[in-house]
């Protein structure tokens, strides 16, 4: 299978380096520091103690690297817009892409859904992204893993090893099944799922509080779980996207509250947003909280806390030119 990786960040160096690992030709679509670092040394992730290290061809123009059977993209959202329209000579008429990103993905407004009112702003403003990677490509993917850049083309993987990956609208399929063999080839424990926009919406109403709330406080998730009036809001505004989901066929049994149990579990870890900002890096808000707050307003739910959490965290990110003005 012929696979190319575009963002060769913490998710897609985790991803590209594994699958080269274990045979597959992977190539990557990147740019800067982390291009030259991949032309010079290959693909590097480090995990259990080792580095795993493997080829690459690697370029910062689709054109140089053709056609692919598999597309995986793994930037960060607020990259998306540039990025998509640059894929196209990478896509093929059986070309699958995958999306390996965190949040509300842009293509969740389309096929089976039963949401109204075409693309959602809020990720995929005016339809550009899908109009540049047409819904008949796409697989969906979940990703439960803790990685990291710690230098240009250079990934730690500290924990979580699995992804889940299903057709948006549901069911097996042929090609759904032979890319998660690919992947569980690749060491990753991979769920085959029948409700992908399911897994996709339980995975954020998870994440979609601690990020934003240890974004703007700096506090690791054990000390947002041990501050009862943080934890508490973070409850009200689960409670409200667990409404929002039930309206669109993504409802949750689970309480907010047995989800922050499992959060404990992990420790003081840093999320993924905290981590952006103490980077500098933008924020991913729009396809983590954004989304959410605009599906809502479509379904008729209100949302007043998950309005609030997207208000300071939109403000607090833009003062530090995190978030576009």
């Amino acid at each position: 299978m012929k696979t190319c990786i575009v963002g060769a960040g913490a998710v897609g160096g985790f991803i590209g380096a594994r699958l080269a690992a274990s045979g597959i030709a992977t190539s990557a679509l990147a740019r800067g520091a982390t291009l030259a670092a991949l032309r010079e040394h290959g693909w590097r992730l480090h995990e259990a103690g080792q580095l795993v290290q493997a080829p690459v061809t690697a370029s910062d123009d689709a054109a140089d690297l053709g056609v692919q059977d598999l597309v995986v993209i793994a930037v960060k959202g607020p990259a998306l817009g540039q990025v998509a329209p640059a894929i196209g000579p990478l896509l093929g008429p059986d070309t699958v892409v995958l999306p390996a990103m965190n949040g509300v993905p842009w293509w969740f407004a389309e096929g089976a859904s039963p949401l109204p009112g075409g693309p959602l702003d809020s990720v995929d403003p005016g339809g550009a992204v899908g109009a540049a990677v047409p819904y008949r490509h796409l697989l969906g993917c979940v990703i439960h893993a803790s990685t990291s850049t710690v230098a240009p083309g250079v990934v730690q993987h500290r924990m979580g090893n699995g992804l889940i990956v299903g057709e948006p609208d549901g069911g097996v399929s042929a090609r759904a099944r032979h890319v998660s063999e690919v992947l569980g080839g690749a060491g990753f424990a991979v769920t085959l799922s029948e409700r992908i926009r399911y897994d996709i919406w339980y995975k954020l109403w998870g994440n979609m509080t601690t990020n934003p709330v240890t974004a703007i406080t700096g506090a690791t998730a054990d000390r947002l779980l041990d501050d009862p009036l943080a934890s508490a809001f973070c409850i009200a505004a689960m409670r409200e996207a667990g409404l929002v989901g039930a309206r669109i066929g993504c409802a949750i049994d689970e309480t907010p509250e047995d989800r922050h149990g499992v959060t404990r579990k992990l420790g003081a870890f840093k999320t993924s947003m905290l981590q952006d900002v103490e980077a500098g890096r933008p924020i991913e808000l729009d396809n983590i909280v954004g989304a959410v707050r605009e599906i809502g307003q479509r379904v008729g739910v209100a949302t007043p806390n998950i309005d609030a959490l997207f208000g300071l965290t939109r403000l607090f990110a833009r003062t530090r030119g995190l978030y576009p003005a």
